[in-house]
């Protein structure tokens, strides 16, 4: 039976509860600045691809950022990780740092730092900060390797370590991880910029250390019992929030027994049942069914199928409260161990973490039937250079990282966002100046892909169209899905279209493109066409570039001049397209639903409520 909410929690002062949900997730949103501001990757200063939180002394997620849900529903279990890892062993000044899987990771790039806050000698909070890093190392530049098999391409892998031990920086074991280590597996290179991911962790641990000093002003201005008092009536109210929402949805629904399926691009099925005990307001959310194990890097590591759950239930909630723990009280979960939701400790998981967490959003939104399907994916693109050469050297180099939004899945009242992160990503597009000015690039084109959401009485979000072409020789690798299935409408609502990702290769006489020549020749004299920049050059003797669609999942050796086009997924619509001008005319307009209290508005800034 689930237990109780305490009368102390039922009787706690909603003015001084709304005020302290307020302060604790400010002092994570002054984390957050910090970070921001110190850090130099685009991907932490520029896209935001960061969270940062607080945690109870048990690990329990108490406040947060508006920051990214699929950070910030697992991190909880990195913290809880640690805690039971390093019992007994951790003091005042210790500063840790992990990104395994079963150490509570997402996928490896996303490196957590952690940091106790003692007072009186005990641990009374925790603080900590997840930030995607640009590059540590693995088989392809920027550590999102579309064909990893295993954990070891991915890159560098932490379990545990304390980066400062007692206030002392560990700088040579640092390098020892991030550089040496990785290498050591074939076809593997450290990573390709020490600096960069340096400065970067050193900004997170700054930032840990400004939420420290922010908690220890609040217990000196409240009280350390107080603020304990009221970090748990928080929790308690988010459990009691969820609560009912179960209870309404059996009720509103007629039933208590949820259902929904869907698949990967590959054809693994993600598959939930869920049962409500309407008396107790819980639930359990079981994924028996789910497809096993992938031979690829689809594979979600637990933490982040608990990071969907709890980002769906808070954003089905019609109540102003923080994400938090407390969601989750009511809930229990099984995920059959050797799934791709319960994988294997070496299982690759780089894309789990960006695409899988989005089937499984959608998946738990079918079931409540609270929204169609957005897009489903976050359209990882990375390029770069370095890393080990030939002869076995490592060369440095550099690695660029992007998400890139889509189309946001309609609702019973409102129409699909277009061009918008969605569910478990929060971040933003790199500008183009600065993606121009710090990389070898031209932006050609990002704009909306009209059409592409699916259509019905209301019409689901359009995707976007990025089309970028490199200035030099470069790796380039996409990792995405929805290229096979389209996002799903609901109530008779079309379906989104699939993404696609195309090359546009200029021909080049080594490549063999050019009728004069072929890669057995030995022709080593660089052709004009292969420059497009060249003057000399002209539509009547260059032959047209080859437009190659690469799939979801691949990595190709670029060219100067070549581009890549990358065309993401629509939204699903909600409603059959014949209903459309009649409810249109219902109510009295002819643009957007009324949004107000819907699933999209709350999932857009759950986070900051």
């Amino acid at each position: 039976m689930a237990p109780a909410i305490s009368e102390a929690a039922q009787s706690a002062d909603p003015i001084l509860l709304s005020l302290f949900a307020n302060r604790f997730m400010s002092i994570a949103e002054a984390m957050g600045r910090s970070l921001q501001q110190t850090a130099i990757s685009t991907n932490i200063k520029e896209r935001l691809d960061f969270s940062c939180a607080l945690f109870s002394p048990t690990g329990d997620l108490i406040a947060n950022a508006p920051h990214l849900p699929v950070h910030l529903g697992s991190m909880s279990f990195a913290v809880r990780f640690q805690i039971q890892k390093l019992k007994g062993d951790l003091h005042e000044g210790d500063v840790l740092l992990t990104n395994h899987p079963v150490a509570g990771g997402s996928h490896l790039p996303d490196i957590t730092c952690i940091t106790p806050v003692f007072r009186d000698g005990k641990i009374v909070f925790f603080t900590a900060s997840r930030g995607h890093h640009a590059d540590i190392g693995g088989i392809l530049a920027g550590s999102m390797p579309p064909t990893s098999k295993t954990l070891f391409e991915e890159g560098a892998s932490i379990v545990s370590f304390k980066v400062v031990d007692k206030g002392e920086y560990r700088r040579d074991e640092l390098v020892r991880i991030l550089v040496e280590e990785p290498a050591q597996y074939p076809g593997c290179s450290g990573t390709r910029c020490l600096g960069d991911v340096e400065s970067d962790l050193r900004a997170q641990i700054a930032s840990n250390n400004k939420g420290v000093n922010l908690i220890n002003a609040l217990i000196d201005e409240y009280s350390l019992d107080t603020v304990l008092q009221y970090m748990d009536h928080i929790r308690d109210n988010a459990e009691l929030a969820v609560r009912n929402l179960l209870k309404e949805v059996a009720k509103r629904h007629g039933k208590t027994e949820l259902y929904a399926i869907d698949h990967l691009d590959d054809g693994t099925p993600i598959e939930l049942a869920i049962k409500i005990d309407e008396k107790e307001g819980s639930a359990v959310f079981d994924f028996e069914g789910t497809g096993p194990e992938i031979f690829g890097n689809l594979n979600a590591p637990v933490s982040v199928t608990y990071s969907a759950i709890i980002y769906c239930l808070r954003a089905m909630v019609d109540q102003d409260i923080p994400l938090n723990q407390g969601c989750l009280v009511p809930i229990t979960v099984n995920l059959p161990p050797g799934s791709c939701l319960n994988p294997s400790a070496t299982a690759a998981v780089v894309g789990g973490n960006v695409c899988t967490s989005q089937r499984v959003t959608d998946v738990v939104l079918k079931a409540f039937e609270a929204a169609a399907a957005s897009q489903g994916c976050c359209n990882n693109l990375t390029f770069g250079t370095g890393g080990k050469n030939e002869q076995g050297e490592h060369v440095a180099g550099f690695g660029y990282y992007e998400t890139i939004a889509g189309g946001s899945g309609a609702g019973p009242h409102w129409d699909g966002t277009s061009g918008v992160h969605v569910a478990m990503t929060n971040t933003r597009i790199t500008d183009p100046e600065i993606l121009e000015r710090r990389y070898p690039t031209i932006l050609h084109q990002f704009s909306l892909r009209k059409g592409s959401g699916g259509k019905g009485s209301h019409r689901g979000g359009d995707g976007v169209i990025r089309e970028i072409e490199f200035l030099e020789p470069i790796q380039c690798s996409i990792l995405s899905e929805r290229r096979v299935y389209q996002p799903y409408g609901l109530a008779g609502g079309g379906p989104g279209q699939c993404g696609r990702n195309l090359w546009v290769k200029q021909p080049r006489s080594n490549d063999g493109d050019l009728p004069s020549s072929s890669p057995s020749s030995g022709t080593t004299t660089p052709d004009p066409s292969s420059n497009p920049f060249n003057p000399s050059s002209s539509a009547a003797d260059s032959p047209a570039p080859r437009i190659i669609n690469l799939g979801g999942k691949a990595t190709v050796k670029m060219g100067r001049g070549d581009r890549i086009i990358i065309e993401t997924p629509g939204g699903g619509a909600w409603g059959s397209e014949g209903e459309e001008r009649k409810i249109r005319e219902r109510e009295g307009r002819h643009g957007r639903g009324d949004a107000r209290g819907s699933v999209r508005e709350r999932g857009a800034a759950m986070e900051g409520a």
